[in-house]
This record gives structure tokens, C-alpha cells and sequence, in this order.
């Protein structure tokens, strides 16, 4: 059973960072492409940004120069970080696959707020 552990998520003053984690167990991890969603108020689930198994990655537009995806398949592990955060990117962020195909962990809140 694949398990998916996000944390790092915080209470942020907008222009803030923030460096979220998600730790994968029980499934081969470094031959997925691996994502990042959200769930913001008002919208259903999106993906922020996805990784390849070595460094290649893809952002959505409303994170694109902002947001950096990382991966360490030594440890199991995918990191967000986050910069110049701004009160839209308040939210609820999941890890899973790009696909997604794994049940979903419990997610980690951001808040944007001044």
C-alpha cells in the first residue's frame, strides 16, 4: 500500500517561502513522474508542477518562475519550493503522480495571508 506524507505547510505573509515535502513509501518512487496539486478555495484539485525521474520539470503558468519542483529517489522524496507566495496560492498541496495513480495522503495547508 502506497503511503504519501506531505508536510511544510505554514502560515506565510504574502511574498513569503515556503519548501513543502512529501515522503513515499511503499512504492517504487523513482520510476514515477511525480506532481504537485493543490486545492485552492472555490476550485477543485490542480496540478502545480511535475518532475521527471532525473531533473526535467513542467509548472502550471500561475507558478512558473516561482514554484521549483525537486525529487530525491534515494530517500523517496519530492520537494516544492515556493517563493514570492501571494494570497491565491492559499491552499491545500498534495503530492502523488503525474498520472495521479496513488491514493491521496492528507495534504499539507499553505495560507497566504497578510
Amino acid at each position: 500500500q502506497v503511503q504519501l506524507v506531505e508536510s511544510g505547510g505554514a502560515l506565510v505573509q504574502p511574498g513569503g517561502s515556503l519548501t513543502l515535502s512529501c515522503v513515499v513509501s511503499g512504492g517504487i518512487f523513482s520510476l514515477y513522474i511525480m506532481g504537485w496539486y493543490r486545492q485552492t478555495p472555490g476550485k477543485e484539485r490542480e496540478l502545480v508542477a511535475t518532475i521527471y525521474g532525473g531533473r526535467d520539470a513542467k509548472y502550471a503558468d500561475f507558478v512558473k518562475g516561482r514554484f521549483t519542483i525537486s525529487r530525491d529517489n534515494r530517500k523517496n522524496t519530492v520537494s516544492l519550493e515556493m517563493n514570492s507566495l501571494n494570497v491565491e496560492d492559499t491552499g491545500v498541496y498534495y503530492c502523488n503522480t503525474a498520472s495521479p495513480s496513488w491514493p491521496w495522503g492528507q495534504g499539507t495547508q499553505v495560507t497566504v495571508s497578510s
